[in-house]
Order: C-alpha cells, then structure tokens, then sequence
C-alpha cells in the first residue's frame, strides 16, 4: 500500500527562507501536509544564488527539519525559481502533421512543445517553461484542446518563461550538494497560483501577485491560460532596509517594526502613537513615531505596486478582451502588511484580496500552512506530485531490509542490531570438524567434571 500512495517534495528557495514541505493526497483529492522544514536563507540574494556553499547548508538544515517531522526520508525535490534575470517572451510555433486522417494526439502537442524548447535564445539564456495558450488546427482558431480533432497543420501561441543559464545551474548544483535529485524546476508565481487561484478566477482574468522577501512576483491569467509573467527585483526586504535607513536602527529592529507595526497607510496611524526601541549596548532608547513608519513603508509599497501594474497594463489589461475581471489576488509574506490591500484598490483600482492557499489543504491542516508565506511551497509540492514520483519514503520502511546485516564480517554489531536473529542463523556448518569435536570434549569434560562435584558433596 505504502508504494501506490505518490509523495511529494516542495523544496522554495526563497531570499529570506528556504522551506522543504512533504505532501500527499487524501482520499478526498486534498492536499495533506505530512511535514515542513523551514531553515533562514543565507545564500540567496533577491531570488538569485550568491553563495553555494551558506545555501547548501540552509537547504540541508530545512530538509533535515522536514524528514525529522515527517518519519519520510526525502529523495528529489521540485525547486521553484524567481529572480530578476527572469523575463517572458510570446511565440508563434506549428506543425505539419505527415498522417492528417489520424486524430491529433498527446504526441504531437508534445512535438511541437519540443520545437520551441529548442529555440535559439540569447547567449546564456535557457527556457524554463514552454506554456502553450491557444491552438491553430488548419486555420480554426482559439483551440484551447486540440487532442482528439483532426488536422493537417497545428499551431499554437506559446508563453516562454527564459531565465540565466547560469543562474539555472547554480540553483540546481546546490540540490544536487545537498544530497538530493532536481525533478522540477518551477517558475515561483506559477506554484503559488496553484496554490491560491480558484479556476474560475483563471478563466475570468486574474493578476496574482506574490510579494516575496527579495522579489515581488507577478502572473496574469485570462480564459483559463497563463497571458503574462514578470519578477520584480523588490520585495519586502527593501521596505525593512528603508526602515533601518529611516530610522536609523538595527536590520532585526527593523523587520519586527515593520511585521508588529507597520502599515501601508498612513492616514490609520495617530501622530502621537509612538514606539520605544532599546538602544545599543547602554544607550538611551530610540522613540519611534508610527505615522513617520507608514510613511517610509508607504513611499515604496506604492512604487513596487506602481511597477506590478505597468506590467499588468503591458499585457494589455486595458483592452476589453483582455480585462481582468476577478482583479488582484495578493500573497507571500509581504501581503500579510497591514492596509496593502486598501493600497493596491487604490492604485490600481481593481478588486483585490489576499491569496491563501488553503483551499487545496486537508481540512486537519494546521493554520500555520494556510498562510500567503507558504503558498509558493505548496504549490510546488501539488506540482511535485503531478509528477508523479514517490519524492519520499518512510524511515521504517527504509530500515525494514536491515536484516540482512547479519553477513556482517563482526558479529559483534549484528548483535546489537538484533539479538535473537543473529543467535538463530549462527550457521554450525561454518564450524570446522576439529572445533567441533573440541567442542565435544569441552562439554564432555564439563559434564564429567559436574557429576564428580555431585558424588562428593553426596560422601
């Protein structure tokens, strides 16, 4: 039974953390969250590696976390990928079929995927994603499933997700050091819409926006088809380097004002609501006022915001075919800051609201999981196990063949392992003639010895 049932591994690299997350299906099609590793990120620098060796040490620390929670000993993982060197391209890409008279099938879809996946990029440049939209069969447009139809010529639009190659290699060697197999490289705004996106607001128009540590990610779906990504290079991080700049404090000082106090709307804060910081090593305390915070916070919300809405009007959201009706979905930890829905309907004036990914969650998930800061997890892991790969295995069912140990040169440590298996296999054929007799004598002398001792005690 243990082998039927598929479990997978989320690994999310992020800037300032890096989880692993274990997850199988229930028998109700929920996902069922068997174990989470969360370890600070050290390596990563606005989503893109800096240092191999601090960011093989956070994603061991993260993956030892999660197997210890979960009893699962976790083999390959699905990674998500962000960072600045991201960038999307639209392409056009057909074939021609040599068997008209037969129907479309799987393989040709996968033909022409190929195709594209081959296309000559800039120097450096690899394709991540290769996501087909629409499909052309002999000149019928807006085809969204063209298996099972017939056709000479297909066609379709493709959106290509190209990223650093370098980058790419990076990212992938330091799973690999890590002592774990690559089986997905998954673009981060793409897992966290899986996670967080009903269908129904796919197929109205959404802009899911996923406000990381180090980026601020962007994907734009309509009629069900991913029309657009983009990876911003600011995040939270930025507003708490503000604030320590501001405000002249500490960068830990810095991060707990801005999740305890902060605000992306001024207007909510009293002038005289302040807070008191500790000063460093004796010095005096550092008064705070809390209108000055939403102010700083503000100033750049709002430019990161204005940034994510210039690519949503690139994809042209302004046109009536392309608007976006279901509005803003935000997630990541930077969508937990007080007022930064209030702030994006402002701005953009599309409906917005957070983004949890606990719809795809068993219902005895923990409230924890259904934060916006594991959506990105999530949706890896939902993606790990569409592959459908047994990513982890259970420590009892690893240490079942152990055994088989008894061969071992030592018996010694066979008989720690397990006693009574190494007393019953202790082969005599092994034993040599002269031992064996020796042996006889032994316990013939032994028993001669015992009844004398006997018949003395008698006298």
């Amino acid at each position: 039974m243990m082998n039927k049932e598929s479990i997978g591994v989320g690994l999310d690299i992020g800037t300032t953390k890096i989880v692993a997350m274990i997850g199988k299906k229930n028998e109700y099609g929920k996902l069922e969250i068997l174990g989470v590793g969360k370890s600070k990120s050290l390596g990563v620098h606005r989503g893109v590696v800096n240092n191999i060796t601090q960011t093989i040490q956070s994603i061991q620390q993260a993956i030892l976390e999660a197997e210890n929670n979960s009893g699962y000993k976790i083999n390959d993982v699905v990674v998500g990928i962000a960072g600045q060197h991201i960038r999307s391209i639209q392409h056009s890409d057909y074939i021609s079929r040599k068997k008209p008279e037969e129907v479309i099938g799987d393989y040709d879809i996968e033909q022409l995927t190929c195709q594209v996946q081959n296309l000559s990029m800039l120097p450096g440049e690899e394709i991540i994603h290769a996501l087909p939209q629409e499909f052309k069969i002999d000149g019928q447009s807006e085809i969204l499933e063209p298996v099972g139809m017939y056709g000479a010529r297909v066609e379709s639009s493709f959106h290509i997700v190209v990223g650093q190659a370098a980058s790419i290699r990076n990212l992938g060697r330091c799973v690999k050091n890590a002592g774990l197999e690559l089986t997905g490289l998954t673009l981060e705004p793409l897992a966290s819409s899986d996670a967080v996106l009903s269908e129904e607001e796919k197929e109205a128009g959404v802009a899911l926006i996923d406000i990381g540590g180090g980026t601020t990610d962007l994907a734009v779906f309509k009629n069900g088809v991913i029309r657009h990504t983009a990876v911003i290079p600011f995040g939270g991080n930025v507003i708490t380097e503000d604030i320590k700049e501001g405000c002249s404090i500490i960068e830990k000082q810095a991060e707990l004002l801005k999740t305890r106090f902060g605000s992306a709307w001024p207007g909510e804060n009293k002038d005289n609501e302040i807070v008191s910081i500790p000063g460093l090593r004796g010095r005096e305390p550092k008064e705070i006022s809390l209108k000055n915070l939403s102010k700083i916070i503000h100033a750049r919300v709002v430019e990161i915001i204005e940034q994510v809405y210039a690519e949503i009007k690139l994809y042209g959201h302004d046109e009536s075919k392309k608007k976006l009706i279901a509005g803003i979905v935000l997630t990541g930890g930077g969508s937990q800051l007080q007022h930064i829905k209030q702030l994006v309907e402002y701005i953009t004036g599309m409906d917005t609201r957070i983004g949890y990914p606990n719809e795809h969650l068993a219902g005895n998930s923990s409230e924890e999981l259904s934060s916006p800061l594991y959506a990105t997890s999530v949706g890896l892991v939902m993606e790990s196990l569409r592959n459908q790969t047994n990513s982890a295995t259970p420590f009892v069912e690893m240490k079942t063949p152990e055994p088989v140990a008894v061969i071992a040169p030592e018996p010694v440590i066979v008989e720690k392992v397990i006693e009574p298996v190494v007393e019953e296999v202790k082969p005599t054929p092994t034993v040599s003639k002269e031992t064996q007799e020796r042996k006889k004598k032994y316990d013939f002398n032994n028993l001669l010895g015992k009844i004398k001792e006997f018949l003395d005690n008698v006298e």
